[in-house]
């Protein structure tokens, strides 16, 4: 058999597509496998992003808000201070017997006899604020800032953006509006904050806190929202400003440092915070209107303290069952429930139970406004005092004073020294019930004469009382010169020692 007719065999042909299937399987692992390689440098294409086009307007007013803000930071900034303060207390720390104190921690001082009841030693604490440059004279630069952030210190520095530091001395301080001023000296030039007008702030603008948040890590943030209201009373320590609320982040270290406008312009101090245990943030914070700094930034300079006028009245909130009997439910104002003697008030002719509703023609819008109003007058001032009094509008002028804090905590002169509140009455009797004392002001006339929280007065000088209404009118007319109640204590009637008013006279 020749060789053409071997390779033509069935055998052989079998055998060849078994080796050509053979090769072929090999050949494809191979390649399998080699596109599973974690080496693999095949190139599988990502999918396009999808195209999203702003529209060309839009785009031009967010950026140029973004501009603005740029604007503001680079403007306002630099003059923005961080001040470091430095405080120094003396404290006991025990003698601890048997312990060997001196190995551990030094020598230490002994007591009088030579130890046995512990020792003085210094401690050393450190706070951190904010401040604004304001103004400048002659080498020397003044930052506003808060009360509370100076207090207590025995040192002062100023740190600036540009990473120089100085000494720092008080100017002078305003606790009753939690404000300070201090002073540096330098060479260098930085920028004067422009003041705004806080008066022209409105709910829903922009609001730009600048500052030292929570430490040295954080100097120089600045943080963006809106004004949320205006006109907020309540701060802590008896401040007496009219607040701006705002949800820009405010956290501890900001304190003194400066709320912007989107000009570029100071509104206010950033003073405090209403937060949960925790202390941060949570986009209620507060600040001093400028408006309310203008004045003090003259006065720290010129003398180094702040005079406030006085009124000489004690003021309260009238409830809803005493605006009601006084005739004023639903206005704005500030109820007189007390008066000191010989004060402006007492001699310009405010009494006890007028309801004073402007000054100089502005309204008075609660308690704190009004305590903020008068203190903003200075002492000389001839003031008009408009009033509701029995249910019908007058006005009063009244020179003011300088207020003293000896003067203002001077309870002797505190006229009548009581707050009465009606009394609960009987279940099914008609009778009023007569007047509540719900407090007694200590070292006052009507402590003096004897009454106690919780008498209930039915007259005055004689005459029945049974509301508020009667109260005050008869308090008004009827105590020029001497002061008694009657009134019950338990199950008591009794009548109280009378009270001469010495040498002064309503008027």
């Amino acid at each position: 058999m020749d060789l053409a007719r071997k390779l033509s065999s069935k055998n052989v042909l079998v055998f060849n597509l078994v080796l050509v299937g053979i090769i072929f399987g090999f050949s494809l692992a191979f390649v399998s496998f080699s596109c599973a390689a974690p080496n693999s440098r095949t190139v599988v294409r990502a999918q396009e992003p999808p195209q999203i086009v702003i529209p060309e307007n839009a785009f031009a007013a967010a950026y140029g808000l973004q501009l603005t803000f740029n604007a503001v930071v680079d403007k306002v900034l630099p003059s923005v201070v961080e001040l470091q303060t430095f405080s120094v207390t003396q404290r006991n720390v025990p003698n601890l017997q048997g312990i060997p104190w001196e190995f551990f921690f030094g020598p230490r001082e002994r007591g009088p006899q030579g130890g046995g009841g512990g020792q003085q030693r210094e401690f050393r604490s450190q706070g951190l604020g904010s401040g604004v440059i304001v103004r400048y004279y002659n080498g020397v630069y003044y930052v506003l800032t808060n009360d509370h952030v100076i207090a207590d210190t025995t040192e002062i520095r100023i740190a600036t953006k540009n990473g120089s530091e100085y000494p720092a001395e008080i100017v002078g301080r305003d606790q009753r509006r939690d404000l300070a001023m201090v002073s540096f000296r330098s060479n260098a030039s930085y920028p004067l904050a422009a003041l705004g007008d806080s008066d022209a702030v409105r709910v829903g603008d922009w609001a730009i806190a600048m500052g030292n948040p929570l430490g040295q890590q954080f100097s120089f943030s600045v943080t963006m929202g809106i004004v949320s209201a205006v006109g907020r009373t309540g701060g802590p320590g008896g401040n007496i400003n009219d607040f701006i609320q705002t949800d820009a982040p405010i956290n501890q270290g900001n304190s003194g440092g400066a709320l912007v406008n989107i000009r570029g312009e100071i509104i206010g101090i950033n003073t405090w915070i209403a937060s949960t245990t925790g202390g941060g943030n949570v986009g209620l914070g507060f600040a001093i209107p400028i408006n309310n700094a203008k004045r003090s930034i003259d006065e720290f300079i010129a003398t180094g303290t702040v005079t406030s006028g006085w009124l000489g009245v004690s003021l309260m909130e009238p409830g809803g069952e005493l605006a009601q009997s006084l005739g004023v439910s639903g206005r704005h104002g500030a109820f007189a429930a007390q008066v000191f003697l010989g004060s402006p008030a007492d001699k310009g002719g405010i009494r006890p139970g007028d309801f004073i509703t402007h000054v100089n023609g502005r309204e008075v819008r609660g308690v704190n406004q009004l305590t903020m109003m008068v203190g903003d007058l200075r002492p000389g001032d001839n003031a008009s005092f408009n009033l509701v009094r029995d249910r019908q509008a007058m006005e009063v002028r009244v020179v003011i004073e300088e207020r003293t804090d000896a003067v203002a905590a001077d309870n002797r002169n505190l006229w009548p020294g009581l707050v009465v509140v009606p009394a609960p009455r009987q279940a099914g009797s008609d009778d009023p019930g007569g007047l509540q004392v719900a407090q007694i002001v200590r070292g006052s006339p009507a402590d003096i004469i004897g009454l106690n929280a919780g008498d209930v007065i039915t007259s005055v000088n004689g005459e029945e009382v049974t509301d508020m209404a009667s109260f005050f009118r008869v308090l008004r007319e009827r105590t020029a010169t001497e002061l008694r109640f009657g009134f019950t204590r338990g199950s008591s009637q009794l009548e109280s020692l009378t009270f001469r008013r010495q040498g002064v006279a309503y008027v």
